[in-house]
Formats: C-alpha cells, structure tokens, sequence
C-alpha cells in the first residue's frame, strides 16, 4: 500500500518494493475505473481521481507554507529573483552551465528566495535533472518544492527514463498524479515505456484510458509507445488494436507491430507485416530489418536471418553491427554455438568491425561448444580491440571461463575489472556456485557489500539454487531470511530455485513443502504442513508469488519422484483450476507423473484430454508406456502418432529404439526404424542417436551391428563409448569390453561412473579378479570417480563369479555403504552358480529381511537346497513362500518367425503346433540323455511320478518351434522375461551342438550365446 505523507507520495515509500510487486501496490490507490481490463475511454481524469482517493494536496513538507502567493513580497525581493530566474534561463540552455547553476543556488539560500517563488526551485531541478550525476540532486531539490510544475516533473521523470530507473520513474508519476499534473503527450511515451519495463499491464491499460480521454490517440508517439508496451506486457491483441485504430503510421508503428509479432514467434504475421508496410509507401529503416533478422534469429530461423541480410544489401542499405549481433544473439539463444561463430567470421570477412557487444554476444557460444582454446582467442581478440574492460564483455569473459571449467582464470578477469557492478559480482557468484563451491560464493555476497555493492534478486536466487541443488536446506533459509533482512522479498523466481533444486537433489518432499507455502489460502497447507514448515523463516509471499508453469512442472516432477500421485492428482487440480492445463510442460509433467506413478490409465486420460497436443506430449507418453513395461503399447501409439501427421523428433525416435530392444521382433523393427532415420536425413552419427542405435542392436542381439554404429560416429563423448563398452558387457565380450576401455583412455576422453560400471560388469560375467580389483582401485586415484554402491556390487558379482564366496562376504562387511538388496542378491545368485547353501542361507536370511515380498529370492534358495539335496529346507521354503501368498512370476518366451511373434507362457498349452513342438523335444530329449545330459530340475521324493526329460519349461518349447519353423542355418532368438534356470541352460548348450544351431537367449540379464554346445557366458550368469 502507498505510504502518504503530508498529502504527496514519499519518495522512499515503495524504495524497496521489486518491480514484480510495484504496480499491484500502486494500483490500490487508483481508482477502479482505472483497473479496467479494457481500454476504453473513461470519464475520468488524474485530477478527478486525485480529489476522489488521495488526501488534501495543498498539504506540504519541509516547512514550506501551503500558500506560495505573497502579496507583501519587498520590490528589491521581486528584482532579485527576476534576475535569478533569467540566470538560470541562460543556464538551462547550456549544459556546462552546472557550475553557474550551483552559485545562483547558494545565493537563492542565502537570499531565502525558495518560499518567494515556486518558479526558482522548478527551474533548478531541472538544470540538475539535466545531468544524470546530480540527478541525486535534483530529487532532493524536487522533494522540497512547495508548488512543482510539469516542465520539473518532467525533467526528474526524464533523468530517472535515460538512466532506466524505473520504478523511480513510476514514483515520480505517482506523485504528479496526485498533485493534478497532468502529463501531456510529450511525457506520456515516457511513462509507458517505465510500465513496459516493470510489467506493468494494469496500469498501462490506465494511461491508455487517460489517452484516449484527452484525444492524445492520434498522436503517432503516443500511439507508437502504446503498441511497444503492449508488446512489452504481452497483450499482442490490444497492440493490433492500437496499431488498427491510428490514422497516422511511421515507420516506427511498423516497426513495433513486427518486433510484437517476432517476440510471439508468428513469423508469417511479421513478415506479412513487415511486407505490408512497403506496400504502404513507408520504407523500412535499417532499426525495421534489425527487427526482422533479430526475430528469425531468435525464433532459430538462422537461415531465414542471414538470407535478411543480403536483402539489406540488395535494398541498398548496408547491414550495421547491430544487424550481426542480431544474429549472433539469435543463434545463442538457440544453442546454435557453431552457427553462431560461422556468423561472427562472415561478419569479418563483411568488413564490419565487431563491438563490445558482438564480443560479449559470441563468448557464450565459445562456452557453450566448451572451447576454451577458442575462448582464450576470444579474449586476446577483446584485448586487441580495446574492449576488454568493458562491463558486458568482462562478464561474459567470466561466465566463459567458469562454463570451460576454469574458475581460476574467471577468478583472474573478475579481479582484473575496476569499476564492479552488481552484474559482474553475480557472474563471479555464479562461477562458483555452477561448480559447488557455495562457501566462496557466500563470501562473495558479503564482500561485494564491503566493496559498495549491494546483491540483488539475482545475487540471491543464484546462491539460493546453489544451495537447494545440494540439498543444504538450512544455509537456503538463512540467505531467504537476510534477503528479507534488506527488503528484498523473494519472488517467484527464488520459489522455483528453491523447488526446482530441492526436486533435483532428492528432497522432494523439501519442494512440494515450498510449493504448498505458495498458496497460503490452500487446504492443503493446512492439513500436510509439519513443524519444521512453521519455522518458515520468510512471509507468505503475496499474490505476486503465486505459482506459475514453473513452479508447478518442478512441483508435479516431485510428486512422481516420491510416487505420490495422491499429492499428484491435488496439483493436477490446482493446474485445472489456475487454466494451466494448455501450457505444454506442464501438461508434459503430468503425463510423465501419471507414468512414474504408474498410473497409466491416468497418464492416458490427460493426454487426450490436450487439445493441441505436440510432440513433447506424444513423447511423454511414449516414454510412459516404455518404462511401464509396455513397449508394445508405445509402437501402437508411435503409429498413431504417424498417422496424425507428427513428425517424430529425435527423442521420439530415441524412445521407440529403448522400445525396440525389449521386444522380441526388436531387431527387425529397429533396423527398419534405422532406415526412416537414414531416409528421413536425421544424423545417426549425432551423439545421442549413436548411443540410442548402439544399445538397441547390442540389447536385440546384433553385437557386430552395434559396433558399426559406433565405428560410423563421427564425435564420440563418453556416452557412445559407455553404450558400446555396455553391450560388450551383456554379452560376455569382457576382453573386448576392456580393450574399448583402453582406446577411450587414451583418446582423452574422461570416463565416468557409468563407463567403470559397464567395464566392472563386464569382468563379471568372465570372472576377472585381477582386472576388476585393477579397475575398481583406478577409480579414484586415477580418475577421481569415488566408487558409489553400484560399483560394489560388481566387485561383490566378479569375487562370486570367481567361486571367492568368502571374500566376497568380507568385502561386503568392509564396504563404506550400507549393503542393499542388488548387492547381497548378487552374492545369493554366486551361491546357486557354485552351490555353496551355507553362505546361501546366510544371505537369503537378510534378503528375506529387506524383500519380504519379493518372491525370487526364496526361489534362488530354493534351488540352491534342492541341488544340494537339502529335502528338508527346501520345502521349508516352499512353505514360506505359500503363507505369505508369494508367486513366482510367470515366466514367458518370445520368438519371432516370419514378421509373426510367437509367445510361449508357462502353464499354457494352446498352442497350434504343439504337438510337433512336443515330438520334436521327445526327439532331442533321446539325442541329449545319449550324450550324458540329465535334467536338473529338483524334485521332490515324495512328488508323483512325472517324466523327468518332459518339455516343462517356456525355452525349451520356444527353441523347438524354432527349430521346426525356421530354415536350418538360421540362428535362433529368443527372449525371456525372467532369468534362465539352469536345466534350460544346460539343454540349450546341449541342443546347439545337436542340432548345429545357433540359439540366442536374452534373459534380461545376459544375452546368452550358445554354439556347439558352449556359452558365452561360460555357466557364470
């Protein structure tokens, strides 16, 4: 609320208010009229609404009497301030003239001439307001005035517009307004331009009520200040209005419709605008075609900008060095970094000599690309062009360096600038916060305020999201609470910083807290807070905190990163009710919850339930369906997609490929999904596409397939190696896998976790002890990779491989995290490989602890006591799982055979070819038993009496169908959902080498490769 004092506005009433919350403030006191969301004329004037909500105006400060007019004034008296007045006439004209203006001032004091004529202190603020250094002057000056007039008014308003001051520009008017100034048409675009800064739309709105009352429309100023700050508030609508109702349109009224257009990226309506205006007999000027190229840049039409620039040229008008940073700047936006340096060169070669801008403009990309030898020619170029100690380009220098990891040399430019203002201190805040270092960063909050600099919202939503993303909670609060210690209230940004970094830290709970905090008149707040949400230590924010799409995707992601989808479903209301269901991330995050909750019957739902639904929605429902186990599903909707005439992007092709391997025509589909991408022009060898193709041929069999993909791509980070090393890996090509390894090392390229746990796991499955404990000890004092969990377990996996049971037990009781279910289920599965049931039933004791339910692991003892004979205990375990109601999952076989996918089910014997699969396995169960095979599924003594050598199992009736279905040199592919026991195993080996085929076998853990009666993974899964 205003703060009146004595009648008029003070001047520091609202000095700490932010530009989020200042015009909501300002418009309390207006009158409602004035709120009008339309911008018709209104009855009303400034004059009328100061009598009607503001207080006497007559009522003065500083002493000065209410009553200016003094009829006893002396004739001496009337002399010397008409001399005063002519001087300061003579000194208003010219600008050196200060000095002057400074004696004339210290004799009107020493003369007590102020009260005499309220003309002396009006013509004095203005000679101050004309220099911006006094502009602190001039407002002390203007504060005292007994009677103000528009000329001063106008010069405070004009100093506070050229230093972009706005809020103070907005004080200012607040006061004229309530004094019953009235601004004219001179002063109205000035105005405008304060409310397009802070965003003001309410109060736009207000002034155009004004304009169109005094008929000040028609003027081409005004109206043209109109339109730009309508663009500004992004009410493009009432800016077409204005546009349509002006008699009289320059270049700049064109001009500011094209930019209006271009910041909603309608570009037709830009370019038909902008074509339009020739039409009309107003030639484009070079600010127009900066417009036009600026706004395809931005809105990624790189091509469509530079194609702008040679029509410059065609038109006779040269393109300016505005014109490239145009560009440049679009293309950074975009992350287009290599296009944009392509344009930077061209400018050269263009002879057009690069500002401080362009410097500051193409630094970013030298970031982006993480080219610090680029970057470093970058700034030797700054330096030979005498830019250097620019603000803007010592800022991007900064943020270059700490971007390419080189905080030392960011460090160094920082310390090298002189005159350091906020910006520049919130660089460096940021260089050490991007790479952790968040005590350096709070010290620079401290010391910038010893050095005369005071943070900003800026400072502190930097330091806030450093904080949140590594989950130190309390340091948030402290900096939230000394934020409001120096008038700063946190907006919406410092909100999101907060839910957005606890979300990514895993304190999700932490984030939905926040989120409830945000809307105070919520039930929610009152029914989940708990006490450590009573302390709080900032306000309830206000109405300008209010969540938006941000807030809720970061608010929705928390929900599904805790399987809340009650918390879910409570934001999916509070979306539906705030209309935020259109914006497309926030729909996006929904379906993906929905997904993640696994809910998709609800995630379905609200995705047809958007209306424009693009391909980010198709592709959060694609991905859903995928990580549901639903791969099918998704290539049904991935057909439907295509047939609503969606392009696929390259994530969606991304997620049919992780589709495809889980599927057993995986192979088929993903070469045939291969060719649409060669077809279609997308870049295979992409970094991202690369990795995706690696892992679908190495997951669906087609290791030499994968490695073509792999040898094809033209730059390799570490995530196309990890994809090859991975495949490798699963199966059972350790040496190969290590070999990679080696050529990845000494490419320099940095491995990550990722890369030593496909490298760990591939030494598993060959029981290389040697090599693993090599790898495992490199981690960190190599490569400076702390071993996390993950990579316990495969060491726990290679000793168990190995037969080292015992030492694998010790390791697991030196290891610095506390053992999971993966690492003591990986030491189980090593006893049923090397069937040892007393460390078995050990560890089956405390998995029973930590998986109660999950039936698997009384099936893995099981095994382990019937293949050691131990009756008792294993029916003991049949017991157990029978009272707690645990059901093995039902296994279930998959074969593709002439585009056709055969599935084999446990249990079930519907199948159309059953009796020639089942002569067929009698007639191999003779070959096998010939050849010392005897099956070893355990049975019970006291069991009925069943034949032993029967086709009982899902793989066995799968490689038969096989057999009888396919010609004879083809290889067989099947793929099981769970994992292979060791009777299929063994009759697999036993079947390769009979019938001299090939049989693959993905288990989900191991792609099995049986030859000549011998596997891959060498009886080791």
């Amino acid at each position: 609320m205003l703060v009146l004092q004595w009648g008029f506005l003070s001047p520091y009433s609202l000095s700490n208010s932010s530009p989020a919350n200042l015009s909501t403030q300002l418009l309390i006191r207006f009158p409602p009229e004035f709120n009008s969301r339309t911008t018709t004329a209104r009855n009303v004037g400034f004059k009328d609404m100061t009598e009607r909500y503001l207080v006497n105006p007559q009522i003065r400060v500083a002493g000065f009497p209410a009553n200016t007019k003094n009829s006893n004034r002396s004739t001496e008296s009337k002399d010397e301030i008409k001399q005063c007045l002519n001087f300061l006439d003579h000194c208003s004209l010219d600008r050196t003239g200060i000095y002057d203006s400074r004696q004339i001032h210290a004799r009107i004091v020493k003369l007590d001439l102020f009260g005499e004529d309220f003309l002396i202190g009006n013509k004095l603020t203005i000679i101050y307001a004309k220099n911006s250094r006094l502009s602190g002057e001039a407002r002390r000056l203007f504060d005292e005035i007994p009677e103000r007039t528009a000329p001063a008014y106008a010069a405070l308003i004009g100093t506070y517009w050229r230093s972009q001051k706005w809020e103070d520009v907005v004080l200012v008017f607040v006061s004229m307004v309530q004094e019953g100034v009235q601004p004219d048409k001179y002063l109205v675009p000035t105005i405008l331009k304060a409310f397009s800064a802070i965003q003001s739309l309410e109060m736009g709105r207000m002034i155009h009520g004004y304009v169109i009352r005094k008929k000040l429309e028609l003027d081409v100023f005004v109206g043209n200040a109109l339109i730009d700050m309508y663009a500004k508030c992004r009410d493009l609508r009432s800016a077409k209005c204005v546009f349509a109702s002006m008699r009289d349109k320059d270049v700049v009224s064109w001009t500011a419709l094209v930019s209006a257009f271009m910041d909603e990226g309608l570009l037709v309506e830009a370019r038909d605008t902008f074509d339009s205006m020739q039409l009309n007999g107003v030639k484009p000027d070079l600010i127009s075609w900066n417009s036009m190229v600026s706004g395809y840049a931005r809105n990624g039409e790189i091509d469509v900008a530079l194609q702008l620039l040679e029509e410059m040229k065609e038109k006779g008008l040269k393109p300016g060095v505005s014109s490239w940073n145009g560009v440049i700047s679009g293309c950074i936006q975009n992350g287009y970094y290599e296009d944009a340096l392509d344009v930077f060169y061209e400018m050269l070669w263009s002879f057009e000599e690069p500002n401080a801008v362009t410097i500051a403009s193409i630094l970013p990309a030298c970031a982006g690309l993480k080219d610090l030898d680029l970057g470093k020619g970058m700034h030797a170029y700054a330096l030979k062009c005498g830019v250097s100690g620019n603000i803007f380009v010592g800022g991007s220098l900064i943020d270059m360096y700490s971007k390419c990891g080189q905080t030392d040399y960011a460090e160094r430019v920082f310390v090298g600038i002189k005159s350091k203002n906020t910006a520049i201190w919130n660089e460096m805040i940021a260089a050490h916060v991007n790479v952790g270092k968040l005590q350096a960063a709070s010290k620079l909050i401290h010391l910038m305020q010893i050095e005369g600099s005071q943070p900003d919202m800026i400072t502190y939503n930097t330091i806030l999201a450093g904080y949140a993303r590594e989950g130190q909670r309390d340091e948030a609060f402290e900096f939230l609470l000394e934020m409001g210690q120096k008038g700063l209230k946190p907006n919406i940004v410092s909100f999101n910083a907060l839910i957005s970094g606890f979300q990514q830290c895993g304190l999700s709970g932490e984030a939905l807290k926040i989120f409830r905090i945000m809307q105070p008149n919520s039930k929610m707040i009152k029914t989940v807070m708990d006490c450590s949400l009573c302390h709080f230590p900032i306000e309830l924010p206000s109405v300008s905190t209010k969540p938006n799409p941000v807030t809720v995707t970061k608010a929705i992601a928390a929900c599904a990163d805790l399987n809340s989808c009650f918390h879910g479903k409570e934001i999916h209301g509070y979306i539906l009710r705030n209309a935020l269901e259109s914006n497309v991330f926030v729909s996006s995050a929904l379906v993906n919850m929905y997904a993640q909750c696994h809910d998709m019957g609800s995630a379905t739902k609200a995705f047809w339930q958007t209306e424009d639904r693009n391909i980010v929605y198709w592709n959060a429902l694609l991905s859903g369906h995928n990580n549901n186990g639903e791969p099918r599903e998704s290539l049904k909707l991935f057909l439907k997609m295509l047939e609503d005439g969606l392009v696929p992007s390259m994530i969606t092709l991304v997620i049919l490929l992780s589709a495809f391997s889980d599927v057993a025509s995986g192979l088929r589909m993903g070469r045939e999904l291969h060719g649409y991408i060669l077809k279609n022009e997308f870049d295979e060898s992409t970094i991202t596409l690369a990795s995706a193709l690696i892992k679908m041929y190495a997951k669906c069999g087609s290791i030499i397939e994968a490695k073509l993909v792999f040898d094809s791509a033209v730059e390799k980070d570490v995530a196309v190696w990890n994809a090859m090393i991975s495949g490798y890996s699963i199966h059972g090509l350790a040496k190969d896998a290590i070999a990679l390894f080696e050529q990845l090392v000494h490419s320099g390229i940095q491995p990550d976790h990722i890369t030593f746990t496909a490298l760990l796991s591939a030494c598993t499955h060959q029981g290389l002890v040697e090599e693993g404990w090599k790898y495992f000890s490199s981690m960190e004092c190599a490569y400076g990779i702390k071993p996390s969990l993950e990579h316990h377990t495969c060491m726990v996996g290679i000793m168990g491989s190995a037969g080292l049971l015992e030492e694998a037990l010790d390791f697991i009781g030196r290891m610095p995290y506390r053992p999971d279910a993966c690492v003591w289920g990986s030491l189980l599965r090593a006893c049923r490989v090397h069937l040892n049931p007393e460390i078995g039933e050990r560890v089956a004791k405390v998995l029973f602890e930590l998986e109660p339910d999950n039936a698997s692991n009384y099936i893995l003892i099981y095994n382990i006591f019937a293949m050691a004979g131990m009756w008792h205990s294993a029916r003991e375990v049949r017991n157990a799982m029978t009272a707690h109601g645990l059901m093995s999952i039902k296994e279930c076989c998959f074969i593709e055979v002439g585009n056709t996918i055969a599935a084999f089910k446990a249990g079930e014997s519907s199948h159309s070819k059953l009796g020639e699969i089942l002569e067929m396995w009698d007639k191999l169960a003779r070959e096998m038993e010939n050849a010392g095979y005897f099956p070893l599924d355990p049975i019970f003594e006291d069991e009925e009496e069943i034949n032993i050598f029967s086709c009982m199992h899902t793989e066995k009736l799968a490689i038969c169908f096989g057999i009888i279905s396919l010609a004879s040199h083809r290889p067989i592919s099947i793929s099981k959902n769970v994992r292979m026991c060791i009777d299929c195993h063994t009759s697999a080996k036993h079947v390769s080498k009979i019938n001299k085929r090939e049989i693959f076998v993905r288990d989900g853990c191991f792609y099995h490769h049986f030859k000549d009666g011998i596997c891959n993974c060498q009886d080791r899964w």
